[in-house]
């Protein structure tokens, strides 16, 4: 299991468009399953209403947890892609 923090820098959060590129890129990694936790909740990257369902604004820190065979490759997606601003 790996784990790092990142703070949501795209203007909107993770409302529906930014929330659909997170989840597309988390679909990629069959091997890994990828999760965030936001105010002492867990919630699945992989599921979009799942990632709404968290209300991450901008300036928010997440934390992402990868587990399984390609957890380093994921957790390192997942961080290039919130830092890239998710396409905004």
């Amino acid at each position: 299991m790996v784990r790092a923090k990142v703070t949501i820098k795209n203007p909107t959060g993770l409302h529906l468009r930014p929330a659909g590129i997170l989840c597309k890129e988390a679909l990629k990694f069959d091997k890994a399953a990828i999760h965030f936790s936001f105010h002492g909740s867990e919630y699945n990257a992989k599921s979009v209403l799942s990632v709404l369902g968290a209300c991450v604004k901008s300036g928010d820190e997440i934390e992402f947890i990868c587990e399984g065979e390609e957890e380093e490759e994921a957790l390192d997606a997942m961080i290039k892609l919130v830092e890239a601003g998710l396409g905004e």
